[in-house]
């Protein structure tokens, strides 16, 4: 192969232009939402852990939990818990063998969406 041939790919850099199938989103999503989740763990740990040392640890963490950035703090957590558990459920599914073609998994992809915003607007009324 010779090396002084240009090659005459297009080459797309500019991630804001590139359109990504709603599969994609709802992966990268289910990613981002099981990182999301590793470090929420560590702030409901702190509470539990406060909570569990005395009975005015106890109240602390009930003044605190009061707070409205507690209560969104709560809420995210709550949320990314509540899309990672159904796109997770959807990964399992399609382990299966459901959903496997390119409609079954875009009907599956919004499916997730569906279910998961409902599951967070409820997490919402929950909290709040």
């Amino acid at each position: 192969m010779n090396s002084t041939v240009k090659k005459n790919r297009p080459v797309n850099l500019d991630i804001s232009t590139i359109k990504l199938p709603i599969t994609a989103y709802v992966s990268i999503l289910h990613r981002i939402s099981g990182i999301f989740l590793f470090a929420g763990v560590a702030f409901l740990l702190w509470m539990l852990d406060i909570s569990l040392r005395s009975a005015e640890g106890f109240e602390q963490v009930k003044a605190i939990g009061a707070s409205p950035l507690c209560q969104f703090i709560l809420w995210a957590v709550l949320a990314g818990l509540a899309y990672h558990l159904v796109a997770g459920i959807r990964h399992l599914i399609m382990d299966l063998g459901v959903g496997e073609t390119l409609k079954g998994g875009q009907l599956g992809a919004k499916l997730v969406v569906v279910i998961a915003t409902v599951l967070i607007i409820l997490a919402g009324v929950w909290v709040w």
